[in-house]
């Protein structure tokens, strides 16, 4: 293949010298064994074959451009003829192909490397493995194109490529469960449920194993399945996070080349300029009345106390159904000793790790008291301070009605409505937006307030109280 027309670029990133390509030592002068070819194709890209030894024939002939050989060397060439077409098959690898054209009168030669590492033909093919890993590790190869750029390669590289064109790792069912063990811990409930489906997704059209065809099946899958840009985002998203996990615990890179496959479809983005889902004081009057008419049929007092205190501080605070999950008694109790109370809520307690005070209106403070009084003793300051699941699954069983939501299938309360309240009312009642901001902890990022906003916690209750305080959610 490499003939007079052919000229070697020396180069002091060039490790591995002509000589150290080509010659053999009268010890590694054994029957058979193979030599890589580094080469470009019309089209400029870059390829590479491995020639076994029966398709080299001895060269005596001096190269133009390489260093003499030494007197006791042997360079190999490939026969003719075969440099048209070249046929390689590995013990129980397809059969692979590639045309090389014959340059013609005028035009570049075929600017070919050499990686070359002769192996015999009894060395194993994982033996064989081992010593191309070894060698690509300290060994480099430039690989100059037509258009006069050049490709730093390791030795070995381009066969791994070629070997890994349909490449196929794999994972366990129980690494699976780790990367969701992992991804699920603080989450809340809806979060944790569409882990749950993006698991089940991943596992049904992979079984453990990721290639081309398993990978992007399951995009398809996801793209017909769900009709939502935000679920295909959750569950591909998810994926991607799955190749990260592997590629770090495996210490193996290639499992993040298969990201490519799970990119969502660039499409248009319609912006709405209202918001489908509207909830107003009505609404939430509603709700009252339905705790109180579960009181008048002797459901458990502490549960209606409860109820009523969710209710009151979710509605008034629009704080999050998950960081309500995680207050305390004793929070509530240092609260309330203060002469202005505010909630201290904590940064783990927070979705987006956002330490803030949060003001109690009038009506909050009764209710509050009103629980602490009759549920809880002097010993429970560590405890959850509300029947969170208990109220969840009430709320959903009442499906209290949202007349100006206008899919039906949506139109009842859910318990992130009482955030969309607080948010929606704040403009009726003209709450003053760096205030509400920082009550929902909501938008709270950038350099003012990572650097300068520090709001008192009796300031932020004055600001708070001057647009809510004559504001009463349950007459």
């Amino acid at each position: 293949m490499h003939n007079s027309d052919e000229k070697l670029h020396n180069s002091e990133e060039l490790d591995l010298t002509w000589q150290e390509m080509t010659d053999l030592s009268p010890e590694d002068e054994v029957e058979g064994g193979s030599e890589i070819y580094y080469f470009t194709d019309e089209d400029g890209n870059i390829h590479s074959r491995e020639f076994l030894a029966e398709e080299l024939v001895p060269d005596e002939s001096e190269i133009e451009g390489s260093p003499k050989r030494k007197p006791s060397g042997k360079r190999q060439k490939l026969k003719p003829g075969a440099v048209d077409i070249i046929s390689l098959q590995a013990p129980n690898e397809p059969l692979q192909q590639v045309t090389l054209p014959t340059p013609k009168a005028g035009e570049p030669p075929l600017d070919i490397r050499l990686s070359s590492e002769v192996v015999p033909d009894l060395i194993t093919k994982e033996e064989s493995q081992r010593r191309s890993d070894g060698l690509a590790a300290d060994k480099q190869v430039i690989i100059h194109l037509h258009d006069g750029s050049a490709a730093t390669e390791p030795v070995g590289v381009a066969r791994e490529y070629h070997k890994n064109a349909r490449l196929t790792l794999y994972f366990t069912r129980a690494e699976l469960d780790a990367y969701i063990a992992y991804r699920s811990e603080g989450m809340a409930k809806k979060s944790k449920d569409w882990i749950s489906r993006s698991y089940e997704v991943l596992w049904q059209s992979t079984k453990g194993e990721i290639s081309h065809q398993t990978v992007t099946g399951l995009r398809t899958f996801v793209l017909d399945k769900y009709q939502s840009r935000d679920s295909h985002s959750k569950v591909l998203s998810f994926a991607v996070g799955f190749l990260n996990f592997l590629a770090q615990t495996k210490i193996d890179p290639r499992y993040l080349s298969f990201r490519l496959f799970l990119e969502r479809p660039k499409t248009v983005k319609v912006k709405k300029a209202l918001t489908e889902r509207i909830v107003t004081r009505e609404d939430i009057e509603t709700v009252f009345q339905r705790i109180a008419a579960r009181e008048e049929k002797g459901t458990d007092p502490s549960k209606i106390r409860n109820y009523r205190a969710f209710t009151l501080l979710a509605s008034y605070t629009g704080l999050r159904p998950s960081t309500i999950q995680r207050l305390t008694v004793g929070q509530f109790k240092a609260a309330l000793k203060e002469e202005k109370p505010v909630l201290h809520v904590l940064a783990e307690q927070e979705k987006n790790r956002v330490e803030h005070y949060v003001p109690l209106h009038s009506s909050v403070v009764s209710a509050i008291n009103e629980v602490l009084a009759s549920d809880f003793d002097e010993n429970d300051d560590a405890k959850p301070f509300f029947m969170f699941h208990s109220f969840e699954k009430w709320l959903e069983r009442q499906r209290i009605p949202l007349p100006r939501v206008r899919d039906a299938s949506k139109a009842h309360l859910w318990l992130s409505d009482f955030r969309k309240f607080a948010e929606q009312f704040g403009d009726v009642i003209g709450w003053e937006t760096t205030n509400r901001k920082y009550v929902l902890a909501h938008g709270m990022t950038g350099v003012d307030w990572e650097h300068y906003k520090h709001p008192l916690p009796e300031d932020v209750y004055d600001t708070y109280m001057r647009h809510w305080r004559d504001i009463e959610l349950a007459d």
